[in-house]
């Protein structure tokens, strides 16, 4: 019997009785930097990912944002476990999904899937739509191939396009369709957790609130929860509950949405915020902008401390001396800063 026979999912809730779907402690993603010709040794590491910890309660969209190149979709796919983690645990329903390997993990999948960023690259261009959107079904052997043919027409009519699609390959249809197929593919085992790695980045701006609508429509129906990821601070006020940003590998604030947007705290998430257009021209000719300047350190080798004392205007000497920790400063509203801890 495989280790996931012997574990039943467990309901984990917080100290206000939420329930956590996916607790993530202490995650850390390091890429080796190897040198050498003939015999190759590892003289270094990326840390793409280093020392993440959230909560996401179930039902909810958490909101994963910051600049290109800071961890986010290594954080997303490590979650899922398609990149495995250096170190740190992700429990899933109170499995620790780090700890499983082989069938048991293959048969964890089935509750989690991934909508990816690019529609054009993560669709096999030699398959159709239907055999698609039906190989998750295939892979883990559920239904016949007429009841999957069912399911198939089914779900592409729950994304919006004809059932009668089926037969056509991705190169007939435009990013948005494409991406919809992406959301068919991610729904086709009923997972309750779903990564959309900043599924409408790739995506013209007409068609990305269609998608986002799609997604919560999903969502409401189906009583999904989401890990969003992106770097569309606009969007992801619309969309999530909560928002974590992140810089070079760490979440350095975690707050509800309007919490974050109407008082954020790190200078980070400050200098982010500064950059979002606001519509009113009133309110947007009295905004002052924070330009951050230098740029973002290298993962490989980052610095002493906190990880934003080289660009951050306000930062003490303790900035270069102690890394700060993520702590709770008023309810639900964590922060990783010296000034503000």
């Amino acid at each position: 019997m495989t280790e996931l026979m012997t574990q039943t999912p467990t309901v984990q809730k917080d100290a206000k009785g939420r329930e956590v779907l996916l607790r993530v402690r202490g995650l850390k993603k390091y890429f080796p930097i190897m040198a050498g010709f003939i015999i190759q040794r590892e003289v270094g590491s990326i840390k793409a990912v280093d020392g993440v910890s959230f909560d996401v309660y179930k039902g909810e969209t958490l909101g994963l944002v910051g600049e290109s190149g800071c961890g986010k979709s290594t954080t997303g796919r490590t979650v899922l476990q398609l990149y495995r983690p250096t170190a740190g645990s992700v429990e899933f329903e109170g499995i620790d999904l780090v700890k499983l390997k082989g069938e048991a993990l293959r048969r964890m999948r089935r509750r989690m899937q991934m909508i990816f960023q690019d529609p054009y690259a993560s669709l096999n261009p030699r398959m159709s739509v239907g055999r698609i959107i039906a190989e998750p079904l295939f892979v883990h052997g559920i239904g016949t191939p007429a009841e999957r043919a069912e399911r198939v027409q089914y779900l592409l009519e729950k994304v919006g396009l004809n059932p009668y699609f089926v037969n056509r390959y991705p190169h007939e249809f435009s990013g948005g369709q494409r991406q919809r197929i992406g959301i068919a593919r991610a729904l086709a085992l009923n997972p309750t957790l779903i990564v959309a790695d900043e599924p409408i980045s790739a995506l013209d701006v007409s068609i990305q609130a269609q998608v986002v609508n799609l997604l919560q429509d999903l969502q409401r129906e189906l009583g999904l929860t989401y890990l969003f990821i992106a770097h569309d601070l606009s969007m992801v006020r619309h969309i999530c509950d909560r928002v974590a940003v992140m810089y070079l590998g760490k979440i350095v604030e975690l707050a509800p949405s309007d919490e974050l947007y109407s008082n954020p705290l790190h200078p980070y998430t400050q200098a982010l915020l500064s950059a979002v257009p606001v519509p009113d021209p009133a309110i947007e000719k009295k905004r002052q902008r924070i330009i951050l300047k230098g740029d973002v350190p290298s993962p490989a080798n980052p610095p002493v401390g906190c990880n934003f004392n080289t660009r951050c205007p306000v930062a003490v000497e303790s900035c270069f001396r102690d890394e700060p920790e993520l702590k709770e400063v008023s309810p639900g509203h964590f922060v990783a800063c010296h000034l503000t801890n």
